[in-house]
């Protein structure tokens, strides 16, 4: 009587998603991303692999060892086929490169965009923010703090968006100069290159030896973890301030140390979560929004205590999964 009353318990204890996939053939998630380098696209991780334990789906996850590696990119593309996945997620490392490749797939294969946009409106849905808002947002920080006015001092920002084609790092430059338009706030330097550290601490150095004045460092989150050593070198009255357009752990501790003015974040454990949901519920028939983000929140020191930090970042502990097994 015991062990029947346990049965019960545990039965009715079971989620409802678990219900849900028993009723049906158990999907089959693939994701390829461009790389998991940072805790950007690791926070991203975690929340996927979260999600697919507590929906009970099995979920591959590929990842094409950076932005500059579309070839690499498309054959794992391939390789979800070939594991016969029911739906794949894309975070591509292109805006435009493979869409019409994609395009083409996704007649026969459910394909969702994730993160990052793709140039292509053909794909089944999608999860990801705008990043032309992260570019703005980052942008509308600044011009609040310097509003147009008729003096001929303007305040200067060197700009390190990541790679040139990839990401969303042209979406956010357009929005960080539309946002800037009436402001005093001038940019001078516009500095693109891959998330890699060597490449961004080269990228800075340079950049701080031609502009000896500047007032801001604006950027990728690898730029902003590595601006706060290369700053402290300065004199105290010359250091520029920095800001990232995206949210990182470097990031989230130069924030809280007070060596890092601001960043926005894109809730990215969150977003993890919304993407696994939207391909899972797809495939069970359910009603999806076909374009679908989380809320972009900007993170400055005085708004750390009301920050939901572990819808954006993974725990200090996780590690990559690459495969997750119902």
């Amino acid at each position: 009587m015991k062990f029947l009353y346990l049965l019960l318990s545990l039965l009715v204890s079971l989620p409802v998603w678990a219900a849900d996939v028993d009723a049906k053939k158990l999907p089959r998630l693939c994701a390829v991303y461009p790389h998991l380098k940072d805790s950007y696209w690791l926070s991203i991780n975690f929340g996927m692999s979260e999600r697919a334990k507590q929906r009970a789906i099995e979920l591959k996850v590929l990842e094409a060892g950076g932005y500059q590696n579309a070839q690499e990119q498309w054959r794992q593309i391939e390789l979800c086929l070939d594991w016969q996945a029911d739906a794949i997620l894309v975070g591509a490392v292109y805006y435009e490169k493979l869409s019409q490749k994609l395009e083409t797939l996704n007649d026969n294969t459910p394909l969702f965009a994730l993160v990052n946009e793709v140039s292509t409106v053909s794909l089944t849905a999608r999860t990801g923010v705008s990043w032309y808002q992260m570019g703005a947002k980052l942008g509308e920080f600044l011009a609040r703090k310097h509003p147009k006015t008729t003096a001929e001092h303007k305040v200067k920002l060197a700009w390190f968006p990541g790679p040139k084609q990839g990401g969303g790092s042209r979406q956010a430059t357009l929005g960080l100069q539309d946002s800037l338009e009436n402001s005093d706030v001038q940019l001078v330097a516009i500095k693109y290159g891959l998330n890699e550290k060597i490449r961004q601490f080269s990228l800075l150095s340079s950049t701080l030896a031609e502009y000896k004045s500047l007032d801001y460092l604006a950027g990728n989150a690898v730029m902003a973890e590595m601006a706060i050593a290369e700053v402290a070198h300065l004199p105290i009255a010359t250091r520029p301030k920095i800001l990232s357009h995206y949210l990182s752990h470097g990031v989230y501790r130069g924030i809280r140390r007070g060596k890092i003015l601001m960043a926005n974040s894109d809730q990215m454990v969150l977003q993890g979560k919304m993407a696994i949901d939207q391909a899972v519920d797809y495939l069970l028939n359910k009603k999806i929004s076909p374009d679908q983000a989380p809320k972009i929140l900007s993170l400055t020191r005085e708004t750390l205590e009301q920050f939901p930090t572990a819808l954006s970042l993974s725990p200090s502990y996780f590690k990559p999964v690459y495969s997750i097994k119902p």
